[in-house]
């Protein structure tokens, strides 16, 4: 039954993943293109909804994948999976060790994650970044639409830091992606 598959694949995401939502995402993409849930185009729309949207992208990934496959009962299943876990390791930690981060084990095996989530996000944005400029097919098949939003944001970035000299507002940011989006493929 797809709700049990949908919440059971989303506790083990939940389970098994370090470092947030960011380091979510490899596990999500393994999980939804081997199910064949989402090829991996859509699931790189997904991401970029997911980061525009309030609220945990995990949450948010969760959710979309859910309800893409069964609904508002499916996005139920899926979110709840991904935070169950979460939610109980806490409660456990909080009602048990309450030292919990000054113990030498946790530490050290703290340390040892540490830089494997920061290798995961690093090579999800990587992913991600070479996907929407076209890069990662074979042969490269590059977007010059895409291409072009992404430079121009880029140069924003840049002179409204050079000028104002503080960073560029992420919800600025987001807001005009979407508008500069809108505008190259001729939506508005």
């Amino acid at each position: 039954m797809i709700y049990i598959d949908l919440f059971l694949t989303f506790v083990r995401i939940g389970l098994f993943t370090f470092g947030g939502g960011y380091g979510m995402i490899p596990l999500i993409q393994e999980a939804v293109t081997q199910k064949g849930w989402l090829d991996a185009a859509t699931l790189y729309q997904y991401i970029g909804i997911c980061e525009s949207t309030p609220g945990p992208i995990a949450v948010n990934m969760a959710t979309f994948i859910g309800a893409s496959q069964a609904g508002f009962p499916g996005s139920a299943c899926a979110t709840l999976g991904v935070v169950l876990p979460s939610f109980i390791i806490i409660l456990l930690i909080a009602a048990v060790l309450k030292n919990f981060r000054q113990n030498p084990h946790v530490r050290a095996a703290m340390a040892g994650i540490s830089p494997v989530v920061a290798g995961m996000i690093t090579a999800t944005g990587l992913c991600v970044a070479l996907r929407c400029l076209g890069l990662s097919a074979l042969p490269p098949q590059i977007d010059i639409r895409q291409l072009a939003v992404a430079l121009a944001l880029a140069a924003l970035t840049l002179v409204w830091h050079r000028l104002l000299k503080r960073p560029f507002s992420p919800i600025l940011l987001i807001l005009c992606a979407a508008i500069l989006g809108a505008a190259v493929y001729g939506t508005i």
